[in-house]
């Protein structure tokens, strides 16, 4: 089951008004839940710990349509998660942080894709993070076809078993839902021309064009350091 490519959780299958309320007051019930476990934790505690029950928050308060709320609880958890290097959580947080349609929401996206990237964290997390690209990025621009190789050069380099399979499905339908929109490719002929002509078949140059996409997004806004973390890298 996918974690983090899917839609609303209690909201996707409320039809009606009556189980739009159900599925809302379900949600509240939970934020108090975490709530409660925030303000229960004993003096010292893990600071992470906090960071996972506000993670969680945030998750539901997006749901709820509390964006300003949601940004809060995430971007706390995320500078939790970073001086703890809990790549896949910051990336997470940052996912969020996106959905939650806050001024910086931008700017956490470009950080989250950064570290979805550069670490190895769960392949459909960062699948779910460059999909935004695809879908907030003008069809006439290169970006989304580049956002959209990544995901499916990632799947293929990370992800196992019938994750792999899912993915791959996925992300061989976002690039070719990417081509239609761009070129309007329709054949099979036309979209390995297509791949060729944008060079989205060779890894050394489609991964440098998103950095230049991940660096319009986050401008000059970047809460973490780069630098120092490539440095630490096995290899950079």
């Amino acid at each position: 089951m996918m974690k983090y490519l899917k839609d609303s959780e209690a909201m996707a299958d409320a039809d009606s008004g009556e189980d739009l309320v159900s599925a809302s007051a379900l949600l509240e019930a939970r934020l108090v839940e975490l709530r409660e476990q925030i303000m229960e934790l004993p003096a010292g505690h893990d600071a992470v710990a906090k960071a996972d029950l506000q993670l969680q928050a945030a998750a539901i308060l997006v749901d709820l349509e509390r964006g300003e709320d949601a940004w809060d609880d995430a971007h706390d958890a995320f500078a939790t998660f970073a001086a703890a290097e809990r790549w896949q959580d910051a990336a997470h947080a940052c996912d969020i942080m996106f959905q939650s349609d806050q001024a910086d929401s931008l700017a956490a996206l470009g950080q989250g894709i950064w570290l979805a990237v550069t670490f190895p964290v769960d392949p459909e997390l960062t699948v779910a993070l460059l999909r935004h690209v695809v879908e907030e990025t003008p069809s006439d621009s290169d970006g989304a076809a580049v956002a959209a190789a990544v995901a499916h050069y990632i799947v293929d380099m990370r992800a196992e078993g019938k994750q792999r399979d899912d993915l791959l499905f996925f992300t061989n339908n976002l690039l070719a839902e990417v081509a239609r929109r761009h070129s309007d490719v329709e054949s099979q002929e036309q979209f390995n021309l297509w791949i060729e002509k944008l060079e989205l078949n060779d890894p050394e140059k489609f991964l440098p064009r998103l950095r230049n996409v991940v660096d319009v997004l986050v401008q000059e806004n970047w809460w973490i350091d780069r630098d120092a973390i490539w440095a630490q890298l096995p290899v950079n």
